[in-house]
C-alpha cells in the first residue's frame, strides 16, 4: 500500500470515530449534508478528510493546537476547499 493510500485510510478511520462518537457532531451533519447534496460516499469522506487534514498539518507543522472552532468552519464551508 502507498503512503498516500496509507495516510487516506487513518483519516477515514479518524472520521468513522468521530461520526460515531458524535464529536465533533458537525462532522456527521457535514457528511449527511454532502450526501444530500449527490457526492458519493468516497468523495464525502475526502472532502471531510481534507478538513482534517488542515488540522493535522497545523499541529505537526507549525506546533499549533488542535483549533475545533476552524475545523468546524472549515467543514461548513464544504464543498469549499478548506482554505485554512
Amino acid at each position: 500500500m502507498k503512503e498516500n493510500e496509507r495516510m487516506r485510510e487513518h483519516i477515514f478511520q479518524a472520521l468513522k470515530e468521530q461520526m460515531k462518537s458524535n464529536t465533533p457532531p458537525e462532522v456527521k451533519t457535514t457528511y449527511d449534508r454532502l450526501k444530500k447534496e449527490g457526492y458519493d460516499d468516497f468523495e464525502t469522506k475526502q472532502m471531510l478528510g481534507q478538513c482534517l487534514a488542515v488540522e493535522i498539518f497545523q499541529v505537526i507543522k507549525f506546533g499549533k493546537p488542535y483549533n475545533e472552532a476552524r475545523y468546524i468552519k472549515n467543514l461548513k464551508g464544504l464543498p469549499k476547499e478548506p482554505f485554512e
